[in-house]
């Protein structure tokens, strides 16, 4: 259910938010059959073949410089979230369980701003799972009462741009970095 961002726990006083239950759902995308959710530290096991399916240059234009090695701590920051400033998502097939996307966003301390990234493997590209991801984002972000969403990304990056443009983000030079656009949408 959108509107609720965390279910009750049994203790409310407990200080790590728990696991955002709450934010499941299944959808189609061009005949092929998702379930997207939030992501767990157990999915540290699904990355490694969800990376070996993506290009060379599909994870420059993600990471913003060539990268192939990603160690074990990379890729436990990457799964086991404090859900109270970061939240993922995972896109997986549903006859698989193989990874196909995630999306995730990591927020400022003051929980006004987040800063949102996008991954889906080369071979599913193309045929909306990308929208799907980012819509869960940004209705996480409103339902988290955040204000505002960014998205750094290379200013060659076409694909996603003209995403960000669709669902009406605004574009900008980076203000530090030559290279790098900034995508923003207010969501609060």
């Amino acid at each position: 259910d959108p509107e609720r961002v965390e279910q009750p726990a049994p203790n409310p006083a407990l200080a790590i938010r728990p696991y955002p239950s709450g934010w499941s759902r299944d959808f189609s995308a061009d005949g092929a059959r998702y379930h997207i959710r939030p992501i767990k530290p157990a999915d540290i096991v699904l990355y490694p073949e969800f990376l070996a399916r993506i290009s060379p240059d599909d994870l420059r234009l993600r990471f913003l410089s060539p990268r192939r090695n990603f160690p074990d701590q990379m890729l436990k920051r990457l799964t086991q979230l404090d859900y109270d400033r970061d939240i993922a998502f995972v896109a997986l097939e549903a006859g698989t369980g193989a990874l196909a996307g995630v999306g995730r966003l990591s927020c400022d301390p003051d929980h006004r701003v987040g800063e949102y990234a996008l991954l889906v493997r080369t071979d599913l590209q193309g045929h909306g799972l990308g929208w799907e991801l980012l819509r869960q984002i940004i209705d996480y972000a409103r339902a988290d009462k955040i204000n505002r969403i960014e998205g750094i990304m290379l200013s060659e990056n076409s694909k996603m741009l003209a995403m960000c443009r669709e669902f009406g983000f605004s574009i900008a030079h980076h203000p530090d970095q030559a290279g790098l656009s900034l995508a923003t949408l207010e969501v609060g």
